[in-house]
């Protein structure tokens, strides 16, 4: 009971269910405490510029290096950039079918929308521009003015140079910039503290001016989700053993269930790691070379549901305020999803990177905390999808390594 009381999370729930309470007693009064919420939405956008952009670029330093694992390298992380860009374009595809954060007045929720509110309809760009706005001309500007998309492609190639230098230099700019990471992620963690009273005085805000209808909404994201996760997990993987790999799908499910059970309970990739790889290689007969690099560089940079996660959450807050996307914000969600994901190696929980596609494509996020109560349901499920797809891209790896 100790030990349950000190989990985060556990308060997190408490205070979400306090703070519906709250606004179901106060009324539209419990408006008074959202600055409690603003505070902790502060705080956030403190650290998500300089988290996304180290991790980027430290990311990339060391799938970089990974060319000298020569075709495995080549084939596995080729798997893994196109099953997580279908995940986002089947995301997307649902999203927009089914329309999880539709149905509200988006005036009633100009009040939810606080300092920095970037709803409305962006400019409409051509391909070129969004291609040519991608690249900073001026990284530190891009840095100043929170330019995720900017931010992530000048992480990832000054990463990719990072990992041309030699070994000896090379690991010293990795370790600096993990040693920075590792700052990062106390600051993450003492900033999550404040994560109880910032959900308390968003939910009570909320349901205090809109009722459960806002809840609703939320049910419905969760739903949405879980359809792309069992799309992905039961049609996309499956199809891809079928046509480039040795493993029977049948054999594949029957002795992924194990650690599949522990992702699900534990919602950690490197804590299914080490079963996952005896799983892979006793079971499956997959050659421990390709193991011993596919599994534990999937369990880093393989977060397709992570990126099923990202992208919907962005359309849920964009249908929610009535935005009107544009094909520039779409394009920027898919990648942002994309390579945000795979660049979320060393990050605590998705949400600061949920932060960061938000405010790529220009959508409000100060509604964001309320998510964050369910956020152990979401985590569980991807963690499932994420290392069934490691094991995915080992046994497609092994047969053409």
């Amino acid at each position: 009971m100790k030990k349950l009381f000190k989990n985060l999370g556990v308060w997190i729930l408490i205070a979400m269910l306090a703070g519906i309470v709250a606004g179901v007693v106060l009324g539209p009064s419990a408006a008074a405490l959202k600055p409690l919420g603003d505070l902790f939405i502060q705080l956030i956008k403190m650290l998500v510029v300089p988290l996304v952009a180290i991790s980027i670029i430290s990311g990339a330093a060391t799938l970089g290096d990974s060319k000298s694992a020569g075709r495995i390298g080549v084939i596995s992380i080729g798997y893994i950039l196109l099953t997580t860009l279908i995940s986002v374009l089947l995301a997307i595809g649902a999203g927009e079918l089914f329309r999880p954060g539709a149905g509200l007045d988006a005036g009633q929720l100009a009040g939810l929308i606080t300092t920095g509110g970037d709803a409305g309809t962006a400019p409409v760009l051509s391909f070129w521009d969004t291609v040519i706005g991608m690249i900073p001309a001026n990284p530190i500007q891009a840095f100043a003015e929170g330019n995720i998309l900017q931010i992530i492609v000048f992480g990832l190639f000054l990463g990719f140079g990072i990992s041309t230098l030699n070994g000896d230099k090379r690991l010293k700019v990795v370790n600096g910039l993990n040693y920075l990471l590792e700052a990062l992620i106390w600051c993450i963690g003492k900033v999550m503290y404040v994560a109880p009273f910032g959900v308390f005085g968003l939910m009570a805000d909320a349901t205090g001016t809109f009722g459960f209808s806002i809840l609703l909404q939320i049910a419905n994201l969760v739903w949405v989700d879980l359809l792309v996760v069992f799309v992905m997990g039961l049609l996309v993987y499956p199809a891809t053993l079928i046509l480039f790999s040795r493993v029977k799908v049948r054999d594949f499910f029957r002795a992924m269930l194990k650690p599949q059970i522990i992702a699900f309970s534990t919602a950690s990739s490197m804590a299914t790691l080490p079963v996952n790889m005896e799983v892979c290689e006793n079971e499956l007969k997959l050659s421990k070379q390709t193991t011993g690099f596919v599994l534990p560089l999937g369990a880093t940079i393989n977060m397709s549901g992570n990126a099923i996660y990202y992208t919907l959450v962005a359309l849920f807050f964009a249908q929610l305020y009535g935005i009107e996307l544009s094909m520039a914000q779409y394009v920027t969600i898919a990648l942002v999803s994309t390579l945000g994901s795979i660049g979320q190696a060393g990050v605590p929980g998705p949400t600061l990177m949920v932060v960061a596609v938000l405010v790529g494509a220009g959508i409000p996020i100060e509604g964001l905390p309320l998510l964050y109560a369910l956020d152990r349901i979401f985590d569980m499920v991807r963690t499932t999808l994420n290392i069934t797809g490691d094991a995915a891209c080992a046994a497609v790896t092994d047969r053409f390594a």
